[in-house]
């Protein structure tokens, strides 16, 4: 329900720019770096393929993965029902508590492939207005976040594979994992597979979810942290999150389903809070 990443050929506006290129071919190495360097650490929690082998030269990668389909994983969805969400967000909360506090070395620096950084051309073409001037706020409030972790970076529901009874995931496609707040992951993947009014109506559930998961996975690995300033700073980041993605997409694809009156209104929120500091 969300588009991919936006570096295709028949982008919406024609773009095939040098820079989309780039941050493609980067995206390979770093999806490289990830399976060698990263995955293994990776437990039943936050499940991903096992890595075999990793070789490259000049011209090509080469990974050799496990089948995640022979493994237990071989359905995929477009949609998902709550407990579908649910174990989805259990999977990202584990992700992102064994991931705390590193250092994204060999990754993105900046984890997603819609951060203002890497998205020059899409900023410029937006409409003049708010959104477009709060932009670089947006931005920086979500990258100078005092908990970081390693998000997925770009945690559709099309990047989960399921078992068949529904009661486990895994996850796939790590060519923007890298370092920022977790919310970017959760806002990005609610909106790849509920609908507005589900968006709406469930918010609040699935956030709570969300962060009991998270609880509960920080934990199981024995990390101390100050739970409360890191629940308190992120649920503050979640509007942050979800209004970072939709300025992307205001530049993007102005048209696209996505830009619903939930989106707005979270912005506008994140506005008026920006504004009145």
């Amino acid at each position: 329900m969300l588009p991919e990443d936006g570096d295709q050929a028949d982008h919406p506006r024609g773009w095939n720019t040098g820079l989309s290129h780039v941050r493609k071919v980067t995206s390979y190495d770093v999806e490289m770096h990830w399976y060698r360097d990263w995955s293994a650490q990776c437990g039943n929690g936050c499940r991903v393929a096992h890595c075999y082998a990793v070789t490259s030269d000049a011209s090509e990668h080469v990974i050799v993965l496990e089948d995640l389909d022979a493994a237990g994983f071989p359905v995929r969805h477009a949609e998902l029902n709550l407990d579908g969400v649910k174990l989805c967000l259990e999977w990202l909360a584990h992700f992102h508590a064994t991931f705390m506090g590193v250092k994204p070395e060999g990754l993105w620096q900046t984890g997603s492939y819609w951060h203002l950084a890497t998205r020059p051309d899409e900023l410029a073409v937006m409409a003049e207005g708010d959104l477009k001037q709060a932009a670089a706020a947006i931005d920086q409030r979500l990258n100078s976040c005092t908990f970081q972790t390693l998000i997925h970076g770009d945690a559709k529901v099309a990047n989960f594979c399921f078992s068949i009874d529904g009661q486990s995931v895994a996850a796939v496609d790590f060519q923007y994992v890298g370092g920022g707040c977790g919310m970017k992951d959760v806002a990005y993947f609610l909106g790849s597979c509920l609908r507005e009014e589900q968006c709406e109506r469930s918010q609040n559930e699935l956030l709570d979810y969300y962060f009991d998961a998270l609880k509960s996975a920080l934990d199981e690995q024995g990390k101390s942290l100050e739970w409360k300033a890191l629940k308190t700073e992120w649920m503050a980041l979640f509007a942050f999150a979800w209004a970072d993605f939709y300025r992307f997409l205001m530049g993007w694809m102005p048209t696209h389903h996505k830009i619903n009156p939930y989106s707005r209104r979270l912005t506008a929120e994140v506005i008026a809070s920006i504004n009145a500091e």
